[in-house]
């Protein structure tokens, strides 16, 4: 039994990964290019919310209760996009911070204790260290 419900789990995560739009326009905004869409994602909560109500409406006027699944996956998705908004913005400033570290950081020559090496030693020079 458990092994069933494991598997039923498996496979709806992976159907709801592949086919949700809230889900597909997820995985679009955590890339580094999508970063800065994370605001602009969270209004697209403002639908999810619209279909849970009318959806809601319906049923109270007398159709099936089975549309609450609905219902909670469209409240679930609302969700979703009003948090990735601010969690994609402390990542964006988090990985600008970086690249600007990468960015402004100069390497030495000396980087590591390691000497500077010039491309012509190295092709003139025997294993034990005597230059042709």
């Amino acid at each position: 039994m458990f092994r069933l419900l494991w598997i039923v789990s498996v496979h709806t995560r992976t159907f709801m990964r592949r086919y949700m739009p809230s889900n597909i326009v997820l995985d679009r905004v955590r890339t580094r290019r999508g970063l800065k869409w994370g605001p602009v994602a969270m209004l697209l909560a403002i639908p999810y919310v619209a279909v849970a109500y009318w959806l809601t409406v319906l049923i109270e006027a007398g159709g099936p209760g089975w549309l609450y699944l609905f219902v909670l996956a469209c409240l679930w998705s609302a969700f979703k996009m009003l948090w990735i908004g601010p969690v994609n913005l402390a990542v964006l400033a988090r990985t600008r911070h970086a690249e600007s570290r990468c960015r402004g950081a100069v390497p030495s020559p000396t980087a590591g204790n390691l000497p500077l090496v010039r491309s012509a030693d190295v092709r003139r020079s025997h294993p034990d260290g005597a230059s042709r």
